[in-house]
């Protein structure tokens, strides 16, 4: 078994004891390894924010929280192909492409049979090529969405002009090839999209961003810089909406 398959046995293994703890030394017996490599293991699994604990002393060991982590998940084999495709097609500037690479190595490891062979064969005819967004941008980005917290950022429009911004994020869209960033403008007082390749700086704070509707922020404008993506088509403007907005040009909104 290779190292990939027995992290995702070991989470199998704990969620089946849960909630009592399973000790190093049954692990080790269990996948007949040694207790050092159980440990380093469950140390990989601990930093990689699967919620595994140890607890000390006797009748003690190793545990996980059930309740934060998906039961087993049979697919079938078009379902794994297409997960295959999906997440094999997210590269490096894709928002949460980490946690894609990761959660496709959990996916290739729990799959077995005619299912997985067609899957990985699939995905490996997948090609991507990177668009030059900033990895430190991204994650900014990523940590502004999952916290709902205010995010401080440096933007080049089409026309090369930099303005720094308070964003409070809504949401990502992504249309024509590119991502946007969807958020409540501070600066603006409007919704506006803002296209990742064209920040330049992203900073997280620590203060909480007020909730905003996502199909409002993209009703009332179109992403920056550019011409509304067909994909919003469908998305009818509110009545409020009397004249055509352009972009970049700040929107009227009840917020």
């Amino acid at each position: 078994m290779n190292r990939t398959a027995r992290l995702y046995a070991l989470v199998e293994e704990l969620r089946a004891a849960a909630p009592r703890p399973l000790t190093v030394a049954a692990l080790a017996g269990r996948f007949e390894v040694s207790t050092r490599t159980v440990q380093r293991d469950l140390q990989v699994l601990m930093e990689t924010g699967v919620p595994v604990r140890t607890t000390p002393g006797r009748g003690g060991g190793w545990s996980i929280d059930p309740e934060m982590t998906l039961p087993p998940i049979h697919f079938t084999a078009d379902e794994a192909s297409a997960l295959a495709v999906a997440l094999a097609a997210a590269d490096a500037s894709t928002p949460y492409s980490g946690a894609a690479r990761t959660a496709a190595q959990k996916i290739a490891a729990s799959m077995t049979g005619p299912a997985a062979a067609a899957a990985q064969e699939l995905a490996a005819r997948i090609v991507t090529l990177s668009s030059p967004t900033d990895s430190s941008v991204r994650a900014a980005v990523e940590q502004a969405l999952t916290t709902n917290t205010v995010l401080r950022l440096s933007y080049n429009d089409a026309a090369g002009r930099e303005s720094d911004r308070a964003v409070e994020p809504a949401g990502l869209l992504n249309a024509d090839g590119q991502w946007y960033l969807i958020a409540w403008c501070r600066t603006r007082r409007a919704g506006r999209g803002f296209r990742l390749d064209r920040i330049t700086a992203a900073a997280p704070t620590t203060e909480h961003a007020q909730p905003h509707d996502l199909t409002e922020l993209l009703r009332g404008s179109a992403a920056a810089d550019a011409v509304q993506p067909t994909t919003l088509a469908s998305l009818t403007p509110p009545p409020s909406a009397n004249r055509r907005h352009h972009p970049g040009e700040p929107s009227r909104s009840r917020h």
